[in-house]
């Protein structure tokens, strides 16, 4: 990576632009491109997004972008083949368990609300609806019907 960083910053250098100035033309802070001459790649997060720089910055400076990238590449090959499997396993257990103690520690005002219901609720809300219309229904039909027969014994009479 400190072979493409140099020749990046010696490409700039000899075409005698700043590197502010390159800053303000491909629209990328100039630490960014700093970092990137400098070959440190352990300030970038995202490889992918500094892959993204580099190929940028390769093309604004004129050189091939496409080779540059394929160098890079060889040099995250190169780079990642050497991690031992029983560090990358590790990492990989201790992600997991810090994935998990967040996923324990909940709030009431952290957690989130299910905002859709589900079908099956959904039918028993409409089956508590129904039921209660028809209770309503046999209510009034009762109370109909006493009333009747109270007119009807009382006429008899």
């Amino acid at each position: 990576m400190n072979e493409i960083g140099s020749l990046l910053k010696s490409t700039r250098e000899n075409s005698g632009v700043s590197i502010e100035e390159a800053s303000v033309d491909l629209e990328i802070k100039s630490l960014i491109l700093e970092n990137i001459e400098d070959g440190n790649i352990g300030c970038f997060k995202d490889i992918f997004i500094l892959k993204d720089y580099i190929f940028e910055y390769a093309k604004y400076l004129g050189l091939d972008a496409e080779k540059i990238i394929d160098d890079f590449n060889e040099y995250l090959f190169e780079y990642t083949s050497k991690i031992p499997v029983k560090q990358i396993e590790k990492e990989i257990a201790l992600k997991k368990k810090e994935e998990e103690k967040e996923k324990k520690i909940t709030s009431p005002y952290t957690t989130p609300i299910e905002k859709e219901m589900k079908i099956w609720q959904m039918i028993l809300i409409v089956l508590a609806i129904i039921i209660t219309a028809l209770i309503i229904v046999w209510s009034i039909m009762q109370l109909a019907i006493n009333s009747e027969i109270t007119t009807v014994i009382s006429y008899g009479r």
